[in-house]
């Protein structure tokens, strides 16, 4: 008995283990994104994706909800472009879930940009799919929110 009961215990701290180690790599994907976005590393940006991913927005536009397949290698190009100004899109309120290889992580985003990265533009939700490659997170799947009233960014993650 004591033998099953400390077996049953290893495998639940495995199991629980592995899903820790899962969500700390998912998120160091996404956190790679914004890490790339901040210094115009094309190359970082590229490496958090599948080939070919699907990229949308949903923002409202006079009352209006609109919704937009965006151009992945145009964002792709203007991330790695050198510019004066800094992209800074601090995130918070991480929810992740996994089944096997497939993997969504959902976060609440604040987009500052300027010389310091310091002057709001906008906020919403950004919503990832990922899926696990020859054991590697890589993102296939990403669509946004933007607003620009009811943003409610805690001051730990504002610059």
């Amino acid at each position: 008995m004591r033998l099953l009961l400390t077996t049953l215990l290893l495998f639940v701290f495995c199991i629980s283990n592995a899903q820790n180690n899962d969500k700390e790599n998912i998120m160091k994907v996404v956190s790679d994104v914004f890490e790339a976005m901040r210094t115009n590393d094309k190359e970082l940006l590229l490496t958090c994706f599948v080939e070919e991913p699907t990229t949308f927005t949903v923002f409202r536009r006079e009352g209006e909800t609109q919704f937009r397949r965006d151009n992945f290698q145009g964002w792709v190009d203007a991330v790695g472009k050198p510019k004066e100004e800094t992209w800074n899109e601090p995130i918070w309120n991480e929810k992740i879930q996994i089944d096997d290889d497939l993997a969504s992580v959902w976060v609440d985003y604040a987009f500052y940009r300027g010389k310091d990265g310091d002057q709001f533009s906008h906020c919403g939700v950004d919503a990832f799919h990922l899926v696990r490659l020859d054991g590697d997170w890589k993102i296939f799947h990403l669509v946004d929110t933007r607003r620009k009233e009811g943003c409610d960014v805690p001051k730990k993650v504002k610059p």
